[in-house]
């Protein structure tokens, strides 16, 4: 079966301190650090024997992995499998991008985000650069905050044009509609997360052919939704498996929305769910999409993407 994971285990560590982020500069311990990494190489060689599924692996961590080699290392071996169609990450891009060269650029996928503040603005854009010349696929994103907006305006313009720029809607953060047409000029898929998408009920892919699985394998449907569903390494999740309707009011982070059935994102992303790549690139500054289905924007104009 095509079966999607989530992966989260117990890291929590990160070298930023973001003020919008409640794990920022936090410190695993060496015993924490090494209780992470088990249970990594745990899931990795899980990853690794499950050949009868066509695997897409997501690494979600707290904390940021890639500067632990045992994140690079999983990334790099799981992307040779020839029964895992893509492997990413979300990561700030810290760390350092050599790694990538031994990895299948057919296969491995970074989800990347800039925080202003947080690293200089021309390492950042260096490392992307580095990436699109060995051949990684990537997606760049930034959080929506109003003092945010120039150094989204700069990315846009400095990368190259079929690198998509994402904007998430900052928690808590309502938006004018003035606000929200000028991330909109800059990502027009803006609109999915500008407002929580009502769920309640709405048939979703996570625990059909999607699961979140923590560090002690524990399967849940989604991050968002605390019920087990079973144990990924004894097998008792997959009794477990069948469509099922969200069972909360809202949906409001993209890592969950994007799964929602009464959504259009599988089409927009069509081949880069995952690393959160659109399939053709949306038009910058397009005319606002019509509502769709629980409150949704409708279809958004593309245009063709390298």
């Amino acid at each position: 079966m095509d079966l999607t994971v989530l992966y989260r285990g117990p890291l929590a560590s990160c070298d930023y301190d973001c003020p919008y982020c409640p794990f920022a500069k936090r410190r695993d311990s060496p015993e924490q650090l090494r209780t992470d990494r088990a249970a990594l190489e745990r899931f990795a060689g899980w990853a690794a024997g499950a050949t009868g599924d066509r695997l897409s692996l997501l690494f979600t961590p707290w904390g940021e992995g890639l500067v632990r080699s045992w994140y690079r290392r999983a990334l790099t071996e799981l992307s040779h499998l020839p029964h895992v169609a893509r492997v990413a990450i979300q990561t700030n891009l810290s760390g350092r991008t050599q790694w990538t060269a031994d990895a299948d650029p057919a296969t491995l996928a970074l989800w990347c985000t800039y925080h202003p503040g947080q690293t200089p603005y021309d390492r950042f854009l260096a490392k992307c650069r580095e990436l699109g010349e060995r051949g990684v696929r990537f997606s760049v994103g930034i959080v929506g905050l109003p003092e945010h907006l120039p150094h989204a305006r700069r990315l846009r313009a400095d990368l190259p044009g079929h690198v998509y720029l994402w904007v998430n809607a900052a928690e808590g953060h309502v938006y004018t509609d003035e606000e929200a047409a000028r991330w909109t000029a800059l990502d027009a898929l803006f609109p999915y997360s500008r407002t929580p998408h009502r769920s309640a009920g709405l048939p979703c892919r996570t625990g059909e052919s999607v699961v979140s699985v923590d560090g002690a394998g524990t399967v849940r449907r989604c991050h968002f939704v605390p019920a087990e569903l079973g144990n990924l390494y004894d097998g008792s999740y997959r009794r477990a498996l069948r469509p099922r309707a969200c069972p909360l009011a809202v949906c409001d982070c993209h890592i969950g929305y994007v799964h929602l059935e009464t959504l259009p994102l599988y089409d927009v992303f069509a081949g880069g769910v995952l690393e959160r790549i659109p399939a053709r690139m949306p038009v910058p500054g397009g005319p606002p999409a019509p509502p769709g289905p629980a409150g949704a924007p409708g279809p958004l104009p593309l245009v063709p993407g390298s």
